[in-house]
């Protein structure tokens, strides 16, 4: 498998991990959803991303899943790994044992004990130290993590370390920082960007000059039928694709309930087996699963009228 690069773009698209109701990994979910991702057009995945469950799994259980979708993917389209983790001892374990298994980069979100511009700076210093001549991503996701990554910090690291090569852009508000982050002068070459936030501000992230997004949402088709049209200079023919799916990818992004609402609509069609999460993790209620069903049905409507 070729590394990341700058020049990485399109829509990488964070899986889920299925599980059986017994809370057992689901191979075999795992493969249609690979299968699924790859359809729809995404030009990358990356596992074990926050979304993805990580801190639920065990060693094994981790090199299991990327080994079986790497196995899935064949080369077909990069695949970057998240090795975010306490310490630098699990990080380094974590990344070796999935480069060696092909993937293409290892994603890397900062503890939340950093708070400091000096701090954070340092801290992926050694990160890149610790990495070697492995390709990064920067995940950038206050909302998560705590800590605040100002623009200027965030291009120092980038021009200060050639493996740094992609930004997980995921704060919000934060359209500023991708206009900051593309101005002329402040990097030394042009990085990749790809944006999260379950791409709900996808239209707006491109027309800053962000690169894609790398995120998850049950219908990814959107994002990838948002990014070819901003290429192809259509626009706001994506636009009107993207209000289509608005309301649903709303509702999904409630904090606490994401990922269960996420779930419930991937096996919804038929793209993984069943809905479960692992605990602690918040089971949808009836009402909930309404809900969803009822903005599909809106969702499905919109999306005929648009033709």
């Amino acid at each position: 498998m070729a590394r990341l690069t700058t020049k990485a773009a399109g829509v990488f698209v964070i899986a889920v991990t299925p599980f059986h109701p017994d809370c057992r990994i689901d191979m075999e979910s795992c493969d249609r959803m690979v299968d699924f991702y790859l359809e729809v057009g995404a030009t990358g995945l990356t596992v074990l991303g926050m979304m993805g469950e990580a801190p639920k799994l065990t060693v094994d259980e981790s090199r299991d899943v990327v080994a079986r979708i790497l196995s899935r993917v064949n080369g077909r389209v990069p695949v970057v790994v998240g090795v975010s983790a306490p310490g630098f001892a699990q990080i380094d374990a974590l990344t070796r044992m999935v480069m060696d298994l092909g993937a293409a980069a290892v994603m890397v979100a900062p503890p939340g004990t950093l708070r400091t511009d000096d701090q954070i700076y340092t801290y992926y210093t050694q990160i890149a130290e610790l990495l070697g001549d492995v390709p990064f991503v920067l995940q950038d996701f206050p909302l998560a993590t705590g800590v605040q990554i100002s623009p200027k910090v965030i291009a120092r690291i980038m021009n200060d370390m050639p493996t740094c090569v992609c930004l997980k852009h995921e704060d919000w508000p934060g359209l500023e920082k991708i206009s900051f982050l593309r101005k002329e002068g402040v990097m030394n070459n042009r990085i990749s960007i790809l944006c999260g936030n379950g791409g709900l501000f996808l239209p707006e992230e491109m027309a800053r000059g962000a690169d894609g997004a790398m995120t998850g949402f049950a219908y990814p088709e959107m994002m990838a039928s948002v990014v070819a049209h901003h290429h192809s200079g259509q626009m706001e023919r994506g636009r009107d694709i993207f209000d289509a799916y608005l309301p649903l990818a709303r509702f999904e992004q409630q904090p606490g309930m994401g990922l269960a609402i996420r779930k419930y609509t991937l096996a919804k069609r038929g793209i993984i087996a069943h809905d479960a999460l692992r605990k602690p993790g918040a089971a949808l209620s009836e009402a909930s699963r309404a809900e969803v069903d009822r903005l599909i049905v809106r969702q499905e409507r919109r999306l005929a009228e648009l033709g």
